[in-house]
């Protein structure tokens, strides 16, 4: 039986994306698309996640692309830009669950600097009895390290325990360590694998 429900928050419960704030900066997907992939990589934002300095990250960039520095420095400057709100489907599910008792935890990918930014904004948050952040760890998913740590600290029975995430590569960790991992792509396919498990949202 399933009594734990763990979750991911940027993609499954928080739209998240550089695009929101880029696309209006460039005006031109070609070259929004170029900056990201080459310059703010997804790469270099996961070092911030996983605990560096939002001020040592742009630093770096903008040392070695002085000439991108303006938008370099738009990335955290302008951050809040990137949310794009919740994911409604998944919230409603979110929401569900605490109705019914289940026990609430969120496992998420964050630069320790942002992430209160998002607590303040999004209520549902409130929602889950701890979130396990990674920039206060220091430990990144998909490191079975954070995964242990997430099992550890909240004495989780992985049997009894679903995490929920739409990176592929997390899940795959997640079951590495016992979890029921489910891959997030939608709230609608969220609540059948759920349904699956015996958990009517």
């Amino acid at each position: 039986m399933k009594k734990t429900i763990v979750f991911d928050l940027g993609g499954v419960l928080i739209d998240w994306n550089p695009r929101y704030l880029y696309r209006e900066i460039f005006n031109d997907d070609d070259k929004m698309d170029h900056f990201l992939a080459n310059i703010c990589t997804g790469h270099w934002n996961e070092l911030q996640d996983a605990g560096r300095s939002l001020l040592e990250a742009t630093d770096i960039l903008v040392k070695h692309f002085p000439e991108h520095q303006e938008y370099i420095k738009l990335f955290y400057g302008q951050w809040s830009k990137m949310l794009n709100g919740s994911i409604e489907g998944s919230v409603k599910i979110l929401r569900s669950l605490k109705a019914q008792g289940y026990r609430l935890l969120a496992l998420t990918n964050w630069s320790h600097e942002t992430f209160p930014f998002a607590l303040e904004i999004f209520d549902f948050l409130h929602f889950f009895e701890s979130i396990l952040v990674s920039g206060v760890e220091k430990l990144i998913k998909p490191d079975p390290a954070i995964f242990n740590l997430l099992i550890k600290r909240y004495s989780l029975d992985p049997a009894e325990s679903i995490f929920i995430d739409d990176n592929i590569k997390n899940v795959a960790a997640s079951r590495a360590v016992g979890l029921d991992g489910i891959h997030f792509t939608s709230p609608q396919t969220l609540q059948y694998q759920l349904g699956e498990r015996g958990i009517k949202v």
